[in-house]
């Protein structure tokens, strides 16, 4: 009996079954978004050589920034012209991904000008 199932076995191969999923890169979830914004406030709150050059922000303030920087790179690379199906889902997120640097080197410049500006207008300020 043991060598007629065999031979069954043998004489019907079974086909691998690919698997029916598809990995969809776009739109990133909303856990994916909040890591974003996580790293961003820590970017722009910690110390690093990124901070020394331009500048450290406070934590609230921090977080306030990263959630706009995350939020308009979402926009911007939602809107980028890219077709929206699975395999431009990888063009998408490197829109997205090239908007967020580009809005976190904005967002710190402009940051340091207005520290830069403050302390120049307040030694302006003070008597001789």
């Amino acid at each position: 009996m043991a060598e007629t199932e065999k031979h069954q076995l043998q004489d019907h191969p079974q086909s691998p079954e690919m698997p029916s999923f598809s990995l969809r890169i776009w739109p990133p979830s909303q856990k994916t978004r909040d890591v974003v914004i996580k790293h961003l406030t820590d970017t722009l709150s910690s110390p690093s050589s990124f901070t020394n050059r331009y500048g450290t922000f406070p934590l609230e303030e921090a977080v306030a920034t990263a959630k706009v920087i995350e939020e308009d790179s979402f926009r911007a690379a939602a809107v980028s012209g890219v077709e929206d199906d699975a395999c431009r889902g990888i063009e998408i997120l490197q829109v997205y991904s090239k908007e967020i640097s580009k809005r976190l080197l904005e967002m710190v410049k402009n940051q340091a000008r207005k520290q830069q500006d403050g302390s120049v207008s307040s030694e302006e300020n003070i008597p001789s």
